[in-house]
């Protein structure tokens, strides 16, 4: 198969879609990219910037000639379209879908008879921002891609998928897709419903004039960003998932009841213990790994209150080629050191910009 004859359809080009979409165009300028997604304005933007040549109106009929179908849609939107795509499809096409959670979709495709024509697939990248606009055509480069193929699909064309998927950059993982969903809902879907929860006890403390919205911007708004994510995607997430998320769930709230003992008891070795092995196992998870979550690269300056010196600060970075993605001064200091935080875009730009500062004798802290 040559570049000139391979076509990719997508259904659902936001966050995820659109980042595939653009990194299959960067790495296979030559393939034919087809685009469908009830937003106008992405389907436009899309065409403008060259990232799909054609736009599918009709999922029974548009995706007929496609090697490749992304199902990109929330977790259940793409499970609707499958019977439709059964019907269009090519015997050789491989369906694909990049949902967090696997279950549901593959109980589908048995149902529907489509097991050799099917490989799950979950990008371990995200955003608390969605939508094509936020789409990078390296978001899932160096990145986890769990793999979920079923138990009627070839050997050979898992093989050919999972190199496809490791051009764009990713790094695969081959999962069953229960186990796929055990260990998402630890690592990311139950930590989403903790954040949302952290909020929700803040904001029903809050007083009339929003004091505890002032105090609680910075740490507080760090561990909770992920709470900002599109509520009708997690709401998807969480009924498709909810066996898993309630179990842990459950086992969460056992634990707190044990902390809430240990407070009555004033046992003090519990509550050292319970602190120390947290910290250690969370001390212990690699920096350089791409998660679920998307990491934020971030670092804190100590600077004093004087005039211009922020302004100097970040003049010396824009001399250097480093670009800025936000800045702002932290007030509650409790979780952070550092009286200015800067954020950058990736990894190689907050290490390139604390060199620069350390080198001027600027006093910077990294983000552990």
């Amino acid at each position: 198969m040559t570049e000139s004859n391979f076509t990719i359809g997508f259904i659902g080009l936001g966050l995820i879609g659109g980042s595939i979409a653009k990194g299959i165009r960067r790495v296979f300028p030559n393939y034919t990219l087809i685009g469908m997604d009830e937003n106008p304005d992405t389907i436009k933007s899309a065409l403008e910037e060259g990232i799909i040549d054609s736009v599918a109106t009709d999922c029974k009929t548009d995706f007929a000639d496609c090697n490749y179908v992304f199902l990109c849609a929330p977790v259940q939107y793409n499970v609707m379209y499958l019977k439709d795509l059964k019907e269009s499809i090519n015997k050789d096409c491989i369906l694909t879908d990049v949902g967090s959670v696997k279950e549901e979709i593959h109980l589908k495709i048995e149902e529907l008879g489509m097991e050799e024509c099917f490989i799950g697939g979950h990008p371990m990248v995200g955003s608390e921002k969605a939508g094509f606009s936020f789409s990078s055509d390296r978001l899932v480069e160096n990145a986890y891609y769990f793999i979920t193929p079923t138990k009627k699909i070839s050997e050979q064309r898992v093989k050919e998928f999972t190199n496809f998927i490791e051009e764009l950059g990713a790094l695969t993982i081959i999962l069953d897709y229960k186990q796929h969903d055990a260990y998402t809902a630890a690592i990311s879907h139950v930590p989403h419903i903790i954040a949302a929860e952290l909020v929700h006890i803040v904001s029903n403390m809050d007083t009339d004039d929003g004091i505890l919205k002032q105090l609680a911007a910075g740490g507080f708004k760090d561990i909770t960003r992920i709470a900002s994510s599109s509520p009708v995607v997690w709401e998807q997430i969480s009924l498709s998932n909810k066996k898993n998320i309630k179990e842990l769930l459950k086992k969460a709230q056992n634990h707190l009841g044990y902390v809430i003992a240990a407070l009555d008891m004033e046992d003090r070795e519990y509550l050292n213990n319970y602190f120390k092995e947290a910290g250690e196992y969370r001390d212990s998870v690699p920096d350089s790994a791409v998660g679920l979550i998307q990491k934020s690269y971030e670092i804190f300056i100590d600077i004093p209150d004087e005039p211009g010196t922020i302004a100097t600060t970040t003049t010396l970075l824009a001399l250097n080629n480093v670009s800025i993605k936000n800045i702002g001064i932290i007030h509650n200091r409790e979780f952070e050191e550092g009286v200015l935080k800067i954020m950058l875009y990736d990894d190689e730009s907050a290490k390139k910009a604390t060199k620069i500062l350390r080198d001027k004798n600027y006093t910077v802290y990294e983000r552990k």
